[in-house]
């Protein structure tokens, strides 16, 4: 039995997470299949824009609906992200001879990441105060 008051909470994720889920699977089919010792190109840009939109729904959150967290944030970008294909991905280039490449992966997917979320983060609370 769910609790009152959380039904809402639960579909703004499984709303959310629909949309992420729509997102990410344009991202793959658009890009797919590649090499397996090239740069993973749709999970890289699905995880940095994922970074990018928890930014704007970290400093949306502090002042707006109490819903924005679980449908942007928890839902959508849960599903729009992926930690276990970016995984999956630095195996296979590793594996593919291409070391010097999963270690550009790794670096570039964490900092662009953080450069993200931070940049989304300072974009909005800028303009909302």
């Amino acid at each position: 039995m769910i609790p009152r008051g959380r039904l809402d909470l639960l579909a703004a994720v499984a709303v959310g997470g629909a949309a992420g889920a729509v997102v990410r699977t344009a991202l793959e089919r658009g890009w797919a299949p590649h090499d397996p010792a090239a740069w993973p190109w749709a999970t890289f840009t699905a995880n940095v824009a994922g970074a990018l939109v928890l930014g704007v729904v970290a400093a949306l959150s502090r002042k707006r609906a109490r819903l924005l967290g679980p449908l942007a944030g928890t839902g959508f970008c849960g599903a729009l992200t992926t930690f276990s294909t970016f995984n999956v991905e630095v195996i296979r280039l590793a594996r593919a001879d291409a070391g010097g490449l999963a270690v550009a992966y790794t670096v570039a997917s964490v900092a662009a990441g953080l450069l993200a979320v931070a940049g989304g983060f300072r974009l909005v609370a800028r303009r909302i105060g």
